[in-house]
């Protein structure tokens, strides 16, 4: 694997950052910078997709026909590292990175014709519906019912920890459709709309107080057999798939800027005393253990893009990266609450960009600034919010039985 840059990526490098440098304005890397969540507001997030969707730049990894952008591997990696280094805000990844490719990989014409365009377009805003008030590593016990009426399922039951389903007008399910066999078998893969009868959305509010997390209700949910991507049954494949792509983000790119902020704020010297954080031997000991951690992952990232450039599938690799991606994340959020120090303490989401809507936070004072420097706003919420890191798209303790089942033969 040659890690050299040929001169038409670095050619491409200079043209992503003089797109970035040309459209992330303030309030955009405002969002990227002070977000607590690994989800963005709403209506950042959309804003961000639409300006994304113009340039042609919003799906990369999908093929050509249905609207990507023909990059290699390389550049796709290039174009993570370098919007992450610019501060832009996340995207939603329910539409763009997971049932997209989904329907890519195993929907009909008529869905993919359909759904595809509207997922470019922001006309459909995606959420999950895989876990369960009973079932969430262990999803396939999962029970929510799908009765067979012909030409139709009426669906009941219930889903919960749904990002943004408050926003959502669309949602990917899994649903038991037959309890009779393996409970992997009888598990079918459906699409279904929101804003229709017998759906119900209540808020689950974070540690932080953030909006971000749902609980749905379905009574008598009418959906019909043309949204069940994939074959009634077999819907256990096709959510294994997605996953993969849940998993197989490229974290080291972010985990880098997170780190260079942390980096900064502790080479800043302490108010009244003449001292830097970054000099004392245990927090910069603590700063290069990060480093080498982010480092090794990013060899790993690479090392899969190349087996992938190769043709080779990511199998177990995925879960890999998102075991020790989130790990790392994890640590960092560890870091970043030492450095803050008592700057940590005061609740103050109004100075933070959070993905959702805040009830409990005060009304935020435009002649106030915050308490503490701005870029400690974040530590304590984020930290709050990445406890998840390491649950949810399967928890890394699932993760590690597949990896051992899968690469070690255990």
């Amino acid at each position: 694997m040659d890690l050299a840059l040929t001169k038409e990526h670095d050619a491409f490098r200079d043209e992503v950052r003089t797109f970035l440098n040309d459209n992330l304005d303030e309030d955009l890397k405002r969002a990227g910078r002070l977000g607590t969540s690994v989800y963005a507001d709403y209506d950042v997030t959309m804003r961000w997709h639409k300006m994304l969707n113009r340039k042609g730049w919003l799906v990369p990894a999908w093929p050509v026909e249905y609207g990507g952008t023909g990059w290699d591997l390389m550049r796709q990696y290039i174009w993570a590292s370098e919007t992450s280094k610019a501060g832009a805000p996340s995207l939603s990844p329910m539409g763009v990175g997971m049932i997209g490719p989904a329907l890519i990989g195993y929907g009909t014409k008529e869905q993919k014709d359909f759904y595809l365009p509207r997922i470019r377009e922001g006309e459909d805003f995606w959420c999950q519906g895989y876990s369960e008030p009973g079932s969430g590593s262990d999803l396939a016990s999962l029970q929510m019912k799908a009765e067979d009426k012909g030409d139709h399922f009426v669906c009941s039951g219930a889903k919960i920890w749904t990002t943004h389903a408050n926003y959502a007008n669309r949602i990917f399910c899994l649903v038991r459709t037959d309890g009779s066999s393996k409970p992997q078998e009888g598990i079918t893969f459906v699409l279904m709309d929101m804003d229709q009868p017998g759906v119900t959305v209540d808020p689950l509010l974070m540690l932080t107080g953030e909006h971000i997390q749902n609980q749905i209700f379905f009574e008598n949910v009418k959906v019909p057999k043309e949204n069940v991507v994939g074959e009634v049954g077999k819907g256990w494949t096709v959510a294994k798939y997605l996953l993969q792509f849940e998993r197989g983000n490229a974290y080291a790119p972010g985990l880098y800027s997170r780190l260079e902020r942390i980096r900064a704020g502790a080479s800043e010297e302490n108010a009244g005393t003449g001292t830097r954080l970054i000099d004392e031997p245990s927090f910069a000991t603590k700063l290069a253990e990060a480093e080498v951690e982010i480092a090794t992952l990013e060899f790993t990232e690479h090392r899969i893009l190349s087996a992938l450039a190769a043709g080779d599938p990511p199998g177990a690799e995925s879960s890999m990266l998102k075991t020790r991606g989130t790990e790392v994340s994890q640590r960092l959020t560890e870091i970043a609450i030492e450095a803050a120090a008592f700057y940590g303490a005061p609740f103050q989401p109004q100075y933070t960009s959070p993905g959702g809507p805040v009830p409990s936070a005060p009304v935020r004072d435009g002649n106030l600034p915050p308490v503490g420097p701005e870029r400690w706003v974040t530590a304590v919420p984020k930290y709050l919010n990445d406890r998840a890191g390491s649950i949810y798209a399967g928890s890394n303790e699932i993760q590690r039985n597949i990896m051992a089942k899968a690469v070690l033969g255990l």
